[in-house]
């Protein structure tokens, strides 16, 4: 094979033994890599109904046909597994010289089973895997552990880890790696934890072979320059994704208060423009020339890396104005190994619990100590308002009852990112039917909706929520390679075939990666049903009732509600057009039609299929 390395690295921390297993081709084929990769291992390994904090489930890192090749933002790295939060299929990714390194070292990924009796790290350089000793790294925070695994290895490796959050099981912890890249927001950093598995240090020394290596390096480059030549390059390197907050503020979509507006008072004060004030310096990730990490440095003289979601999520959500004192909670968050956007979350949830008289704190919104302790509460489990929300919002609402599900701001259990809905029908399915609980990256309609028309409830909407999730969470998540070129600057999606058939020798029109992309997200639908045994229905795919129920009270929309009857038309369409019944549950023709008739035996074990 070329561009893939063909290779698993394949991990059993209970008997401490590794193995390498060489793939066919046909799998590349037909999942391409990185989430394709892994949703196919976890539906062919993990028996269903496994824990997922049990020594059973799962943990594998993926990368793709792209990654770590000298093309435009090749450094990423899918992590998944069956996620504690969401009970359903979890997965992130994450830009990290880790994702270049496992390609170096020979593999396309770790597939990690079992679970050690003692914190471990695994070291592994090319053909070299190590099981070492990490009494001494259990409870160091994320930036200490790299650094000191750093001294350790040297600065050349790549270090994926998880910090105290994952350690204690926190339901939202993540995986970190350089310093403010994260990854795994369904709870990936738990099964890391879980397992006793502290770090992966990887050092690869080998080419990565590719089919044309010449056309490949002139691909690059062109590639490269056609990046810098885009109009918005300069204003992006300045800002990243902080621009966003500006925008979503015009737009009436900045989470505020716990998704109960779409605008917020000091949104100014807390916007890219703000960000610039205190920039300090940027950092990226591997093969990036349009690096998007915009380090501040925070209320405590400490430097952080920033971008919308975290600022969004832990400043307007919360009612915190305070660009500087944003950026400590955000630190905090990524020193401790915990997803940003899902504890912002759950802070601005329990600040509307207490304003309710649902909790007995008294948690004020925009109190900056507040947050701060309620966060550091949670990592650590230390009380039961820490224990109640390290479970995520879904399970305080259950707890805490008096309607709080109505508010409680998640889908499939995971926490909303960093928009809000009540009135962007299309974002609202796009959160809905996120494969991985309500994520934005799978299918970042907004700004298309904004510029077509916000009030229509149009098949339109659905077929674009569609052909983003395609590209978005199909594509790019499988290559692995960032989406932000194409969606940030119009770096054209030509380009990707071309990388493509340079690097594997094959040609992939783009009928035949949707046609992967769907492939992918139906076996993810499946796994979700499989793991629910007969619990699913197509309330698992509608957006919390405050969106519906609870008018916007300022700001240019004022008075704006989603529709629930508009939207059930929308996510009807949306199941007509992926091949799914009414419940959302995919039938033996389109299972048949994606190549994916070995599942329907399994899959009648557990429900009725049309």
């Amino acid at each position: 094979m070329k561009g893939w390395t063909g290779r698993f690295l394949r991990v059993n921390l209970s008997e401490q033994s590794t193995s390498v297993q060489e793939y066919e081709p046909s799998l590349a084929r037909a999942f391409l890599g990185g989430r394709g990769f892994a949703i196919k291992i976890l539906w062919d390994e993990l028996r269903a109904g496994t824990a997922p904090l049990s020594p059973e489930n799962i943990l594998v890192f993926m990368a793709g046909p792209l990654t770590g090749l000298p093309v435009p933002s090749s450094g990423k790295l899918v992590v998944a597994a069956k996620s504690p939060l969401t009970s359903g299929y979890g997965d992130g990714n994450l830009g990290s010289r880790a994702a270049v390194m496992l390609r170096r070292a020979g593999y396309d990924g770790i597939i990690i089973k079992g679970a050690s009796d003692k914190p471990v790290y695994l070291y592994i350089e090319n053909e070299k895997v190590e099981f070492l000793n990490a009494d001494d790294l259990w409870g160091m925070s994320t930036f200490d552990t790299e650094k000191k695994l750093s001294e350790t290895h040297g600065k050349d490796v790549g270090i994926l880890c998880i910090g105290p959050a994952g350690e204690n099981l926190v339901l939202y912890a993540n995986v970190h790696s350089q310093e403010g890249r994260a990854g795994g927001r369904p709870g990936m950093g738990a099964v890391m934890g879980s397992k006793k598995l502290k770090a992966i240090v990887i050092r690869g020394t080998r080419e990565i072979e590719t089919a044309n290596p010449e056309e490949l390096k002139r691909l690059g480059e062109e590639g490269y320059e056609e990046i810098k030549k885009k109009p918005n390059y300069d204003f992006w390197r300045r800002q990243g994704t902080m621009a966003t907050v500006e925008w979503s503020q015009e737009n009436s979509v900045l989470p505020t208060f716990n998704f109960r507006e779409g605008e917020f008072e000091n949104a100014d004060k807390i916007g890219g423009y703000a960000m610039e004030k205190i920039k300090v310096l940027q950092r990226g990730c591997p093969y990036c020339n349009m690096i998007c990490g915009n380090v501040v440095e925070d209320a405590e003289g400490k430097r952080v890396e920033l971008d919308y979601e975290n600022v969004a999520m832990l400043g307007s959500d919360i009612g915190l104005g305070d660009l500087k004192k944003i950026s400590v909670l955000n630190r905090l968050a990524d020193e401790y190994g915990i997803d940003t956007i899902s504890v912002g979350n759950a802070i601005g949830f329990a600040m509307e619990a207490s304003e309710k008289k649902l909790l007995k704190e008294k948690i004020e919104w925009g109190d900056f100590d507040a947050a701060k302790t309620l966060l550091e509460d949670i990592v650590f489990k230390r009380n039961d308002i820490g224990r109640l929300l390290a479970n995520g919002v879904k399970y305080a609402a259950e707890k805490l009852g008096n309607n709080s599900k109505d508010w409680a701001m998640q889908v499939k259990g995971l926490e909303i990112s960093a928009y809000d809905c009540h009135f962007a029908p299309a974002m609202a399915l796009s959160f809905g039917t996120s494969p991985i609980g309500a994520h934005h990256k799978d299918a970042w309609v907004i700004a298309w909706e904004v510029q077509v028309g916000r009030e229509s409830y149009t098949r339109e909407k659905v077929a674009k929520v569609i052909e983003l999730q395609r590209i978005r969470g199909g594509v790019f998540e499988c290559l692995t390679a960032c989406r932000l070129p194409w969606i940030e600057l119009g770096f054209e999606l030509d380009w990707y075939p071309k990388f493509l058939k340079a690097a594997t020798g094959m040609e992939f029109t783009f009928d035949e990666l949707y046609r992967i992309a769907d492939r992918i997200y139906t076996l993810i639908r499946a796994f979700w049903i499989r793991e629910f045994r007969g619990r699913w229905g197509r309330e698992m795919d509608i957006p919390p009732a405050r969106w519906f129920k609870e008018p916007l009270t300022k700001g240019r929309y004022k008075g704006k509600t989603l529709d629930l009857e508009k939207y059930n038309q929308m996510l009807s369409w949306y199941y007509e057009m992926r091949g799914w019944d009414e419940r959302g549950v995919p039938t033996k023709k389109a299972l048949k039609d994606l190549g994916l008739e070995n599942i329907i035996t399994e899959l009648e074990k557990i429900i009725t299929l049309k």
